[in-house]
This record gives C-alpha cells, structure tokens and sequence, in this order.
C-alpha cells in the first residue's frame, strides 16, 4: 500500500508540472501538488524505504 502511494505522489507530481508549464487549468492543479508533496512527505516521515 505504501508504494501504491509514492507512486501516486509521483503522478500528481508530473500532472501538476505538465499542467504548470501547459495549461491553466486553475486551484485544481495546485491542490493535486499540494496533496502530492504531503503524501511524499508522510513517505519521509515514515521511514520505510522508496520501493
């Protein structure tokens, strides 16, 4: 489960940058970064190792 969420993070990290540089597609893109960077962060937090 918990690679299942790194490699989520890991989506809504590209998806925010491809909507960043590509279009406008206004708060939704920066929610998804922000729900990204915290799911990256609980990662670190935990311990556990990337994959």
């Amino acid at each position: 489960m918990g690679g299942l969420l790194y490699i989520i993070a890991v989506i809504l990290v590209i998806a925010w940058l491809v909507g960043f540089v590509g279009y406008n597609a206004g708060g939704l893109i920066h929610l998804l970064l922000v729900i990204a960077v915290v799911a990256i962060l609980l990662r670190l937090i935990s311990g556990r190792p990337a994959l």
